[in-house]
């Protein structure tokens, strides 16, 4: 969120799960400087729990939903949970497709 906000979220995010072995604070802040942030800026929100609150609130409402992890997926409200082949998703999409009585697109996998 420290990274988001100053317009660098993916950035961050991408360097993060290229690097997942060593998640740590200090580790934090020699991204922030590799991706040019405001070191202080962002030191300041993480060390002043700045987003606390919204990633609380985030964490509530996947502990509502069912979400324990990552990878995990909503089809119109249908949860997929884990990482699942290409044609799982298909079968979900085409039965939400079917359902709401709304054509599959031509070259649609069928499920």
């Amino acid at each position: 969120m420290a990274a988001h906000e100053q317009g660098k979220f993916w950035e961050f995010h991408d360097k993060l799960f290229a690097n997942q072995k060593v998640l740590n604070r200090d580790q934090y802040l020699t991204y922030a400087k590799e991706l040019k942030l405001d070191v202080a800026k962002f030191q300041q929100a993480l060390d002043g729990a700045k987003f606390k609150a919204h990633i609380e609130a985030d964490a509530a409402e996947a502990g509502k939903l069912g979400v324990s992890g990552t990878p995990e997926f909503f089809v119109n409200g249908k949860f997929l949970s884990g990482a699942k082949p290409f044609a799982e998703f298909a079968t979900v999409i085409n039965a939400e497709l079917k359902r709401l009585n709304l054509p599959i697109p031509p070259g649609a996998p069928q499920s």
